[in-house]
């Protein structure tokens, strides 16, 4: 039997192509075991024989449609009683497109299970695994329609905007017991994202679409500099740092025991 690597295994949702291929190649360069999990199982064991050939590290392969819940569960499952998971990259998710007066429920509800409940069933078993053993991480793929939601599908720009939230408030909740979180908000990325989801995204100027290597290097860059909120094409993180700013100095009063004078 294998030795389990130094670093674990690090869990990737959403493995079997785009930023969540990536992610495995990028992770498995690093040195950690795979546990790649998507619904396409014939690409999954693609991608698998490939990192085990060019990283001789031991590649699982997990099918799973993570908008169904008993397989959720299982999943949740496995992380709540794997030690050997460390890593967590929450990337599994789909986008929508239109308005949301004319969209189809069933399908904006899908979306939904997957980038909010799956994330945070997902997460929340992470991190009870995590802190027990002192040490860990967890990536959240959010996205930039968080911080600017009128410029996209409003479901989609709010499942994203939950992501971003989620993981703030997970920091909070972990601090001090050894387990790293983030959350990575790209922009528009090279993906079959937009395929899958009925959007055509030809219309959308060269200049603002990023390669999805470059956005997973420029993210595990983040993560290597201890960022909890990394934005792959943001060039001066003073604007963020400053948005931030902003918020706490209203944190003050955001709850008080009397309204406003402007309201009076």
């Amino acid at each position: 039997m294998n030795a389990v690597k130094p670093q674990g295994t690090a869990l990737v949702t959403g493995a079997s192509s785009g930023i969540g291929a990536i992610y495995a190649e990028r992770l498995a360069t690093r040195g950690f075991d795979l546990l790649l999990v998507a619904r396409d199982k014939e690409r999954l064991e693609t991608t698998a024989s490939h990192l085990r050939n060019a990283h001789g590290i031991q590649v699982e392969v997990l099918k799973a449609d993570l908008t169904d819940k008993d397989e959720v569960l299982k999943l949740e499952q496995r992380l709540r009683s794997d030690s050997s998971i460390s890593l967590l990259v929450n990337n599994a998710g789909v986008a929508a497109d239109g308005l949301l007066a004319n969209a189809d429920m069933d399908k904006l509800e899908r979306l939904i299970q997957l980038n909010v409940t799956t994330v945070t069933r997902l997460a929340s078993a992470a991190a009870a695994s995590f802190a027990k053993a002192g040490r860990g991480t967890i990536i959240n793929i959010a996205s930039v329609v968080a911080l600017f939601p009128e410029r996209f599908n409003a479901t989609y720009s709010a499942s994203k905007a939950y992501v971003l939230s989620l993981t703030q408030s997970l920091h909070a909740e972990l601090d001090g017991t050894g387990v790293k979180i983030q959350a990575v908000l790209p922009g528009v990325t090279r993906t079959e994202i937009w395929e899958r989801s009925g959007i055509d995204a030809s219309g959308i100027p060269a200049e603002m679409v990023m390669e999805a290597g470059e956005m997973v290097d420029a993210a595990l860059a983040g993560l290597d500099q201890g960022e909890l909120i990394t934005i792959p094409s943001l060039p001066d993180a003073g604007e963020w740092q400053a948005f931030v700013a902003a918020r706490h100095v209203m944190a003050p009063n955001l709850s008080r025991s009397a309204a406003a004078s402007r309201y009076k």
